[in-house]
């Protein structure tokens, strides 16, 4: 991997930079981004009602922009938000649903780049750092996670995190991160790494690389709250047991972390998005061509121009197939509610015949 002290100093005003959380319900995504971001740009889950509570809704990706400062320099934040990745029993269309998503902003600016007129307004959408949430069980990985991480791993910069790690005591976190780098590393998942170069890179560098990858997985609290603490405004977590601050190194990995992704390490994971994992799907993608026969340079650029229409579309499609299984089930539902009342109805009607025979054959009787 090429060293990034270069890139990382070549900063220009204004930059636009793309993330996507991933996470299932209650590992603090929500609150981590609204933290990041120090303003409320993803919505907190609602309560759901007990009567649909059992209703399996599926994964939503959620697109939304923020302007930020960091260091001086404008940043345009897309953050992709997954609502409902990790609720269901079986969480393979999820897995699929952001595949697609990922390598659909590939497939918009591969048609683009096929034009023989660009578009002057053409956003790029491609996401440079997927930031994984993992629930801090303790324990170690878990099988969805493993899985979710070498699907997605050829596509974008995956970087581990530990949510709402304070949950942990200092002794379980130590250990709980050694474990899953240890999976990580049997499993061989290519996450990003903070990679280096010892020939290319200055001291400084190397160091400050080696130090955020002695921090994998990263252990993150986050928090809409604040209080006062010696005069200044703290994000704190409150407890019975005291206070737990979000920006203070000894209690979470959130500053460095933050720091590394909308800072010294921003350009590098835009590069290595551009020019090793978009250039890889590039490639795969051509090389898939309608005949595997025929060179990449005579594929025509009208069909690659409607390769991303037709992922679209498909996607649509997807999504009506999924509404009108919903429709049918909640159909079913009422009918056969509808029949139980009807049944009701009938005992009813015959308790009332009954009564009213009984009581003409023994008028001296009261009820």
């Amino acid at each position: 991997m090429p060293g990034i002290s270069g890139r990382r100093r070549n900063k220009v005003k204004g930059v636009q930079f793309t993330i996507m959380v991933v996470g299932a319900s209650g590992t603090g995504r929500t609150t981590f981004v609204n933290t990041l971001c120090d303003a409320p740009v993803l919505q907190h889950k609602e309560i759901e009602a007990p009567e649909t509570a059992h209703f399996e809704t599926g994964i939503k990706i959620k697109p939304a922009n923020v302007e930020l400062e960091e260091d001086g320099i404008r940043i345009a934040l897309t953050v992709v938000d997954t609502p409902g990745f990790g609720d269901n029993i079986d969480n393979e269309y999820a897995f699929q649903e952001i595949v697609h998503y990922l390598e659909r902003q590939y497939d918009d600016i591969l048609a683009e780049q096929s034009r023989i007129k660009r578009n002057p307004k053409f956003r790029d959408n491609r996401v440079h750092a997927l930031l994984y949430f993992i629930p801090p069980t303790g324990h170690a990985l878990r099988e969805m996670d493993i899985e979710l991480m070498r699907r997605l791993s050829p596509r974008v910069n995956v970087i581990p995190i530990i949510g709402k790690a304070d949950s942990l005591t200092p002794k379980e976190l130590k250990a709980f991160k050694k474990r899953i780098m240890e999976d990580i590393e049997f499993y061989e998942i290519p996450i990003y790494n903070f990679p280096y170069d010892v020939e290319e890179d200055d001291e400084d560098t190397i160091a400050d690389n080696m130090e955020l990858r002695a921090l994998l997985p990263f252990a993150v609290v986050g928090s809409e709250e604040e209080m006062e603490i010696e005069g200044e405004p703290v994000r704190v977590r409150q407890y019975p047991w005291g206070i737990v601050e979000v920006d203070n190194p000894h209690h979470s990995d959130f500053v460095r972390l933050r720091s590394a992704i909308l800072g010294t390490h921003l350009n590098d994971l835009k590069s290595i998005t551009e020019d090793v994992l978009y250039e890889t799907y590039r490639t795969e993608k051509l090389s898939r061509g309608p005949d595997s026969s025929i060179r990449d340079s005579q594929i025509l650029p009208s069909e690659l121009a409607t390769q991303s229409v037709r992922i679209k579309e498909e996607q649509l499609r997807r999504e009506e197939e999924k509404l009108r299984e919903i429709e049918v089930r909640v159909q079913r539902e009422i009918n056969e509610k509808r029949q139980e009342l009807l049944a009701k109805e009938a005992a009813l009607r015959n308790l009332e015949s009954r009564i009213t025979s009984q009581a003409s054959n023994n008028p001296n009787v009261s009820f």
